[in-house]
């Protein structure tokens, strides 16, 4: 017998170091990383680019305090923050990483005892259905979320298929178990934010409804499907609705108890049971943006039957051929740092309709996703920089599908306009810059286009020339846009004219002189808002002249949106060698560089700053904030290219850590993450819409990128250690390599880079 197993080990190839299994990669997932302080990051549970977030809430914090904006709010942009000590409920629909926020949907909280149908508050967690927690009972990881709630002793597991959050509770023996439904719950939430909702009863285990809300999509309806493995034994609702001017003629009946359906503004509902010692009372809750019947749909096709486990593990499985796009040589923390990032990199943008391919559209109506999947959650002011460009090499036919998403909301738009950024089918309309154009523009150079390019471009056009948006007017008329116009008019104009590059490279690939040239030269549009005498890009005055009062460190009332004029004078990625000669050469932009990094920023100059805090500062270079991602690699184009490798290297420990404040800054959707991606590999899209990546330095031992068919592209690091931060020399495919920039088909061509690493720089 022994003989048998030991020649069967040899057959299977299970004896053999040559054969070894791979690593098992979602074990280094670590959602807790950014939750506390500045992430933004949520634990719960959710599946590549799905519909559903399921992650618990712990605090609700109204977005108005006393007909004021409520800052306290701004911590809970993703719906928990580690510190504290309660959880008020478990919600389907989650942000990862903004600074600003919406969702919260269709919050579910277990109980015993005594029904409380208000959550109370954190301090007196006893006064409502909220309960204490110990992170010494909380798990999260990959597509599962666990925690003991205290106050009932009910353990709460949560995991999800793309657009169903499975819920499941163990219970303690009671006659009085409860599961509560808060239809007023919300984050970034309001009184007056829930326009309408609407619920139904279809029998003793399933209701369905809606809610639309007004929050940072104004006209938001999501529709959902719940159903329990259990028979209520009873259910109820409670109405919190001002006293309404007309109301019908539903006084005719009691609605509160037992009713089949119920419709308002503000309801919290609740189904008892009665449940054993360590009975599980089990929940599907399926969402769509379309319809009661299409959530239904979406749960008979994903979830059809009760077993918890083998939906936590199918959408384990999926997370782990995500992550086996990219496979890292490094230690266990890197690892958890580099595989929790991917996992960050790949939650947003979500998908956006139903089974049967039916969304929202912008323009309100029912479309059908016509040979794409339809996504939503555009943060594009982020995005565009790494995410985009990363997806272009791991996920090229999600991120085509993506651009295709962009093209039908250009098409239903009212505005006729690409999305700025967008989510469920409205336009929120932050930030600066139309950045989809630099996604657009880097699909096509860069020959992941199965769409219509020279479409992609007119809309790009269109967008660029919408001269009622944001200055757009007076930028095209003179070449910048004045102070008076707006607060962050320098911003813009920096913003704008990186995109007007990026639609000039699309336009060249194309081959439309015409737009190329208009184009081109808008992008040097930069340089009309340098100010030579101070050295800084600075409000130019509708007159021509410069601002009096100006303080390039002040983050407020300068002309910048989310930064200084210290880190936004670096904004030219366009064209890093006309910054340079701008600035007055390489005499002068490196000592500007290095005291970027070293130089002291006191408090008060972003004290009123929400997205910028010292977590995400060193020196004066606001890591935790994306207009400066690309600048520790502008010394590529300077005579002193070893100080990229040396700032990356410094960079990527004290900005990224495997704890739950491991983040400098808001993930942004990923983008913060996506940095992360390319540094630790040894490269960067400094700007999308080009072919090159800037060398850096890697941190990893070795890398493979699976780059499609069958191809990968390999990284393999020499002499690498923590001292050995400098690249000596490179090859590629085993000749020499002496540029500085790698090129988008060497790595999509598969083949080898391999970097000598020394403490010394060249």
């Amino acid at each position: 017998m022994k003989k048998i197993f030991s020649a069967l080990l040899i057959c299977t190839g299970l004896h053999s170091a040559a054969q070894k299994p791979h690593e098992n990669l979602v074990q280094y997932v670590k959602p807790i990383i950014g939750t506390q302080r500045m992430g933004h990051t949520y634990p719960g549970a959710t599946v590549p680019f799905g519909m559903v977030q399921l992650s618990p809430e712990t605090d609700t914090a109204s977005y108005e305090l006393n007909g004021k904006y409520n800052p306290k709010v701004y911590e809970y942009c993703a719906g928990y923050q580690y510190e504290d000590k309660t959880i008020v409920g478990f919600s389907h629909t989650h942000f990862s990483g903004t600074g600003h926020s919406d969702l919260g949907d269709f919050l579910i909280m277990p109980t015993v005892g005594q029904l409380k149908l208000n959550p109370g508050v954190a301090d007196k967690p006893g006064s409502g259905y909220r309960s204490a927690f110990s992170h010494a009972n909380e798990v999260s990881a990959a597509n599962y979320y666990k925690v003991k709630l205290d106050a009932s002793n009910i353990t709460a597991e949560m995991t999800t298929s793309t657009r169903v959050g499975f819920h499941q509770y163990t219970f303690p023996k009671s006659d009085q178990s409860h599961i509560i439904l808060d239809l007023m719950a919300g984050i970034y939430n309001y009184p007056d934010k829930t326009v309408w909702t609407y619920v139904k009863i279809l029998n003793d285990s399933t209701l369905v409804g809606y809610r639309q809300t007004n929050g940072w999509a104004r006209t938001r309806n999501l529709y959902f499907a719940m159903a329990f493995n259990k028979k209520f034994i009873q259910h109820g609702f409670k109405k919190y609705d001002k006293r309404e001017v007309y109301g019908g003629f539903w006084g005719k009946f009691n609605q509160s108890k037992n009713f089949p359906e119920i419709a308002g503004k503000q309801i919290r509902a609740y189904f008892d049971f009665k449940t054993e010692e360590g009975e599980k009372i089990k929940i599907k809750f399926a969402l769509s943006p379309v319809s009661m019947d299409g959530a239904l749909a979406n749960m008979q096709a994903e979830v059809p039957g009760w077993d918890f486990d083998k939906v936590k593990n199918d959408g384990q499985a999926q997370w782990e051929k995500e992550l086996e796009k990219i496979t890292v040589n490094a230690s266990t923390e890197r690892k958890q740092d580099f595989y929790t990032a991917m996992y960050h990199t790949m939650i947003n943008p979500t998908i956006y309709m139903d089974v049967d391919g039916q969304y929202k559209g912008l323009d309100q109506n029912i479309h059908k996703a016509d040979g794409f999947t339809n996504y939503t959650t555009f943060s594009l002011w982020d995005t565009y920089r790494a995410l985009h460009p990363l997806f272009n090499i791991i996920q090229p036919q999600r991120n085509a599908d993506m651009v295709k998403s962009m093209l039908v909301h250009f098409d239903q738009s009212p505005e006729k306009m690409l999305p700025v950024w967008s989510n469920s089918a409205n336009e929120n309309w932050c930030m600066s810059g139309y950045h989809s154009v630099s996604v657009l523009a880097d699909a096509v150079v860069k020959g992941n286009a199965p769409f219509d390019a020279n479409k992609a471009l007119d809309a790009a056009v269109t967008t660029a020339r919408h001269r009622s948006y944001e200055g757009i007017g007076e930028y095209m008329d003179k070449g910048y846009i004045p102070d008076e116009k707006t607060g962050v008019s320098v911003s813009n104009t920096l913003e704008y004219a990186y995109d007007d590059w990026a639609i000039a490279q699309m336009a060249k690939k194309l081959g439309k002189t015409d737009i190329y040239n208009e184009f081109i030269k808008r992008s040097e549009n930069y340089k009309n808002v340098y100010d030579s005498k101070s050295g800084f890009m600075r409000p130019r005055m509708a007159d021509g002249t410069f601002r009096a009062k100006f303080d390039p460190l002040s983050t407020i009332n300068e002309g910048f949106i989310e930064g200084n004029a210290w880190n936004y004078t670096l904004f030219a990625p366009q064209d890093p060698e006309g910054l340079i000669k701008l600035m007055g050469g390489n005499k002068r932009f490196v000592p500007y560089l290095d005291s970027l990094f070293t130089m002291n920023l006191p408090d008060k100059y972003f004290a009123e700053t929400e997205d910028i805090t010292r977590d995400g500062i060193i020196g004066n270079y606001v890591h935790g904030n994306e207009p400066s991602h690309h600048v520790a690699y502008l010394y590529n184009w300077t005579n002193q290219p070893w100080k990229t490798q040396e700032r990356i290297r410094m960079i990527l420990p004290r900005m990224y850590k495997p704890t739950p404040d491991g983040l400098g800054g808001n993930d942004d959707t990923g983008q913060m993450s996506a940095w992360y991606i390319f540094s630790s590999m040894g490269f960067y899209p400094v700007a999308p819409g080009s072919v090159d990546y800037s060398i850096g330095s890697p941190s990893v031992n070795n890398a493979t990128i699976q780059v499609g068919n069958g191809k990968t592209f390999n990284i393999v690091v020499k002499n690498q250690s923590e001292k050995n931060v400098y690249v000596q020399k490179m090859t590629l495919n085993g000749k020499p390599y002496t540029a500085l920039t790698l090129n988008h088909q060497d790595i999509m061509n598969g083949g080898e880079m391999v970097f000598y690493m020394s403490s010394k720089h060249k």
